[in-house]
């Protein structure tokens, strides 16, 4: 059994209806002969479409064998316990040229009885936004179902819909249940629940190539909608230079904006899973017991749970969102 090491993976390539081209001129990632490309998946455990370790002894071997074999070696024991050969987390980086469609994920109960699947909580941190890019996440004023299907069958859905103003950056938590859409213009990392579960609410009437508009969800969606007002929707963090600082925490995850000018050192001695670095920015070297890694701008790394400390070094500095299971 190969002892180990920080993980590169393969990068998964989708081209989406609303898809664009930052994926390739703004991360430098080359996504072939696609024409856009609206999603990459960077680390996945989701069954269709399980990453492959790119670099290393481990090289070729998918994170459901190593998952299989290494156990809570690789994600933490508690982490094992809890989920088993599933991994729970799921890394992506989403372009999007155009909106995309309204929607909503379900929760852990509803997708466990519909789908035998887990629910989608995300959280979203905004690489770069274009001048007047916006999103939508939740409801602008009180609703129920009634009122929702009322401005609904009307098509005035998008009047009771918050739309907020967006800059890099920024970052927006979304529990399962939260409509949402990310608008155009908006180049976002992603972090979430290991599901691919959508319930597409509404797609701005949108034809594919071959004149088809795609499949909306709108009885599904029902009971998956929190129809709850929210004051207040962005996420609030310190942007504090030279510290980790904690954005995001709930049962799935936690995440840390680490905004580095110079090196600094990390002890996950005390946290019971592994850890992801998804860097957003910059470029930085990681040292570990065994080798070092380079990392920058595009690149996700799955540090297994054997490695408890990491020195960081870096030149020009940089941005990571770090996440782990709580």
């Amino acid at each position: 059994m190969s002892t180990l090491y920080p993980l590169k993976f393969k990068t998964i390539y989708k081209d989406k209806i609303w898809g664009g081209q930052k994926i390739r001129t703004y991360l430098n990632k080359d996504f072939g002969s696609l024409p856009n490309c609206g999603e990459t998946w960077e680390i996945s455990g989701v069954k269709s479409d399980v990453s492959v370790v790119a670099n290393g002894a481990l090289e070729g071997r998918s994170l459901a064998d190593l998952l299989e074999e290494y156990k809570g070696e690789l994600v933490g024991e508690k982490v094992y316990e809890r989920f088993g050969n599933t991994f729970p987390l799921l890394v992506k980086f989403i372009d999007a040229n155009e909106d995309l469609s309204i929607q909503v994920h379900p929760d852990d109960k509803l997708a466990k009885e519909r789908h035998n699947s887990f629910g989608k909580t995300e959280m979203w941190y905004v690489i770069e936004a274009d001048q007047g890019a916006t999103l939508i996440t939740g409801f602008n004023q009180e609703v129920n179902e009634q009122v929702y299907l009322e401005k609904f069958t009307s098509g005035h859905l998008t009047d009771i819909l918050n739309r907020e103003d967006v800059t890099a950056g920024d970052i927006y938590f979304l529990p399962a249940g939260r409509v949402h859409t990310i608008g155009a213009g908006l180049l976002i990392a992603e972090i979430q629940q290991t599901s691919d579960i959508t319930y597409r609410i509404y797609d701005f009437d949108r034809v594919d190539d071959k004149g088809n508009k795609r499949e909306l969800h709108v009885e599904e969606a029902l009971a998956a909608i929190d129809y709850k007002f929210y004051p207040e929707y962005k996420t609030a963090y310190e942007h504090t230079p030279n510290k980790a600082v904690e954005a995001v925490t709930c049962q799935y995850f936690t995440t840390n904006v680490l905004d580095f000018t110079e090196g600094t050192t990390r002890d996950y001695s005390s946290i019971d899973s592994f850890v992801i670095h998804v860097c957003v920015a910059g470029a930085y070297t990681i040292k570990y017991d065994g080798g070092t890694l380079d990392v920058k701008m595009g690149d996700s790394i799955l540090l297994p749970k054997n490695i408890n400390n990491v020195e960081i070094t870096t030149e020009g500095g940089f941005k990571i969102l770090e996440s782990y299971v709580p």
